[in-house]
């Protein structure tokens, strides 16, 4: 109940104001469809336990692992990579725990093949690091580590988890609706002998995913909002832990971005570097 509780009290603030609105709208939407336009209050209902079980899974260890499976992210195997990345996030877990009692003993480590440097961190206890990390010093690395272990000490963590599993229900709905419309125009077109249903589903079909992708558009302006303030956050935590130079300098190295998928969605709602790295040379000068 203290985790439910923490997690709630964490959505309410200011910042998260960007996915509070999406969250609202995405009820509304899922709603809508699954009452005929709200005409039928049964249906309402349904929709709005449809989607509170979509962000159950979100927020459960389920949800956790389909993020893992979306970003590539695997258990590290190598001995070599073990031996050195396990004891300076251990390290750094100890330091952060000191910082925040609350985070979780038992968080773990992962890795993904891409070859940018990133970091994200997710649920209640996931950290994963790409490849593209290993040529960064111990210290650049613990501080990354110091910066997702403030997410974690935050809760950001699920609400990364509720923007891209829990939407889950509403892009199961729209494939639903695009198969369905396709089988309607393919049917009407062999009953009619004519190729004009065949165009006109083609024609829904941009139509709808046009509309899918503004929609996608509108959630991802609000939740970039929130995800930025967030960051700010979660630099801070890092320079509590004792981090604040190392990260300046993993920021600083950071050029471009050759991210891809997912990875590049995460790293869109970050704010500019030389803006974080102010920020923390604020905290240093006072």
């Amino acid at each position: 109940m203290s985790y439910l509780a923490d997690f709630i009290k964490n959505l309410t603030r200011k910042s998260n104001a960007g996915i509070v609105i999406y969250l609202i709208l995405n009820t509304l939407l899922i709603t809508w469809v699954f009452s005929g336009g709200f005409s039928n209050p049964s249906g309402v209902l349904t929709g709005l336990l449809a989607y509170a079980v979509s962000l159950a899974v979100a927020l459960s260890p389920v949800g956790e692992w389909i993020l893992r499976w979306q970003t590539g992210c695997k258990e590290i195997r190598r001995a070599d990579y073990l031996h050195r990345l396990q004891p300076l996030f251990q390290e750094v877990l100890a330091q952060a725990r000191e910082v925040n009692p609350a985070i979780p003993q038992d968080v773990r480590l992962f890795m993904s093949d891409e070859a940018y440097p990133n970091a994200f961190a997710t649920g209640r206890k996931t950290i994963c690091l790409t490849r593209g990390f290993l040529s960064y010093s111990d210290e650049q690395i613990k501080a990354t580590f110091a910066h997702e272990l403030g997410h974690l000490a935050n809760k950001d963590t699920d609400l990364i988890l509720l923007v891209t599993i829990g939407n889950f229900i509403v892009t199961a709905l729209f494939i639903i609706f695009r198969l369905f419309v396709r089988l309607v125009t393919i049917c009407a077109s062999i009953a009619s002998e004519s190729l004009g249903a065949v165009l006109m589903g083609f024609l829904i079909d941009g139509v709808l995913v046009f509309a899918i992708w503004g929609w996608t558009k509108l959630g991802t302006v609000l939740v970039m909002h929130s995800s930025r303030q967030n960051e700010y956050l979660a630099d801070e935590f890092a320079f509590n832990c004792g981090y604040g130079q190392g990260l300046i300098s993993t920021l600083h190295s950071f050029r471009g971005d050759g991210s891809r998928g997912l990875w590049a969605n995460l790293a869109a709602s970050h704010p500019e570097s030389d803006n974080r790295i102010a920020k923390l040379q604020e905290l240093m000068n006072n």
